[in-house]
């Protein structure tokens, strides 16, 4: 039952997809022929081994894995061509001498790389077998099946094959990568079955512009493999507290922590994060306010702690402040943060005064210095508070100039009160009426006060 509602559902959401993406919902059983000069290439591969080089230096339990991800990537393109699972399955047991004939594809296009004891990765495998399987589309004329199971005799031609140069490639494959990645993604086979990665994230509660929007931002996702990188990412950051409704936005905006090893990459970031201070009960917000946070190098999380330790903090500080502001790491120290202590600096504000802002709101290096800090400095030279009101208050910063600043210093200003930058820009409007009601009454409360009693 539960299966048949999923069904339905993924079923109603397809019916909203873009006319971009139709095309490759409607997918047609595709007939392939090899053309004479290809499979000639192929038999001499496997009569003389002259396409790949000498499979010796290829230790017997990489090739395993290799044929056993060739597999995959064959069975993948058979379910595109609108085979059921049950009928790729079939096809895939009878495919050795094909699954051969791509494990030495492999081996010849990435030589060098074998040659110096480098082991490709499932993205560089897929990356590779994917465009060159979609190379054999020549044209319609002959069954997928027979083209697999009888390879290397040539299937019956309905017409003479074209050469592979006169047709490069499918049209699929003339999609830009990332659109490309994300029509794999939400394919559908002859039987209505959904990709499971597609039906996994539907589950979280993704819906497609996010799929899209992630895809297209790295189109490794759509080929990371569900069990070994997606799942365990989206347990990993469920058991460090992340709510289920958060995953989605860590997914949109970082999916290229799905390619990350947790063990080893990502736990050792947050144990170098946890010793520079960072809180480890907090890496679920901090996460949140900054994903990519767990996907940067040693070397760049070291430059930014070399230059707050130049601002003057340590320790502990370093810690809040990153805590407060992980996306401090994504920041370029010279493009972002030198600009902006040079900036302070050059209106008078000590090293100590600097240290006390950054470490209240390290958030300030998130500012533009031309749209932001610059006009919104020249505005308070205008105000009539002294420096040290923004050493204390340095979110003063983080409001709009037009939309909250200026209003309320006329108000100030036309009501003749002192509030403090605080009271006047942290609360909304209708406690500010209040500061102001308050304000007031004090101050005509001290105005009383003075005046001279009468006799």
């Amino acid at each position: 039952m539960l299966k048949m509602e999923m069904k339905a559902l993924c079923a109603n959401r397809l019916s909203n997809f873009s006319s971009l993406f139709r095309g490759t919902l409607c997918i047609t059983r595709t007939r392939l022929t090899f053309p004479e000069n290809l499979l000639g290439q192929a038999k001499l591969a496997f009569s003389s081994g002259n396409e790949s080089f000498n499979t010796t230096v290829v230790p017997p339990t990489l090739l395993a894995a290799e044929k056993e991800e060739a597999k995959s990537v064959l069975s993948l393109f058979l379910k595109k061509q609108g085979l059921s699972k049950v009928a790729a399955a079939k096809t895939i047991t009878k495919s050795d001498l094909f699954i051969n004939h791509l494990v030495s594809r492999l081996h010849s296009v990435h030589k060098s790389r074998y040659l110096v004891g480098k082991e490709l990765t499932t993205l560089e495998i897929r990356d590779t077998l994917i465009p060159y399987i979609e190379s054999l589309l020549v044209e319609p004329g002959n069954s997928v099946v027979n083209l697999v199971e009888n390879f290397p005799i040539i299937p019956v031609k309905d017409k003479p094959a074209a050469s592979v140069s006169q047709h490069p490639s499918t049209p699929d494959s003339k999609k830009p990568k990332g659109q490309r990645a994300v029509s794999r993604m939400i394919e559908v086979g002859a039987v209505g079955d959904l990709q499971p990665h597609f039906l996994y994230l539907l589950e979280l509660g993704m819906d497609l512009e996010q799929i899209k929007l992630a895809t297209s931002r790295c189109p490794s996702f759509a080929y990371y493999c569900l069990e070994g990188r997606i799942k365990p990412l989206v347990e990993f950051l469920l058991d460090l507290g992340v709510a289920k409704s958060e995953i989605p936005k860590i997914l949109v905006q970082r999916p290229h922590l799905c390619g990350h090893s947790i063990s080893g990459k990502i736990i050792p970031i947050m144990l170098y994060l946890e010793d520079m201070g960072v809180d480890k009960k907090q890496w679920a917000k901090v996460i949140l306010r900054s994903p990519c946070l767990l996907s940067h190098s040693r070397q760049k999380l070291q430059a930014v702690v070399n230059f707050l330790n130049e601002v003057g903090l340590s320790g502990d500080s370093i810690g809040k402040a990153l805590t407060r502001f992980p996306k401090m790491v994504s920041c370029s120290v010279e493009d972002n943060l030198m600009p902006v202590n040079k900036f302070f600096y050059e209106k008078g504000f000590s090293v100590e005064e600097m240290k006390s802002m950054v470490s209240t709101f390290p958030s300030v290096y998130s500012y533009s210095l031309t749209e932001s800090l610059v006009p919104k400095w020249e505005f308070f030279l205008t105000t009539g508070y002294s420096k040290l009101a923004l050493v204390k208050f340095p979110q003063y910063f983080s409001y709009s100039l037009e939309q909250r600043i200026r209003p309320r210093f006329a108000l100030v200003k036309e009501l003749g009160v002192k509030i403090g930058l605080n009271r006047m820009l942290a609360v909304s409007f209708c406690d500010f009426e209040k500061v102001l009601e308050i304000s007031r009454k004090n101050m005509l409360a001290d105005e009383l006060s003075s005046c001279p009693k009468s006799k």
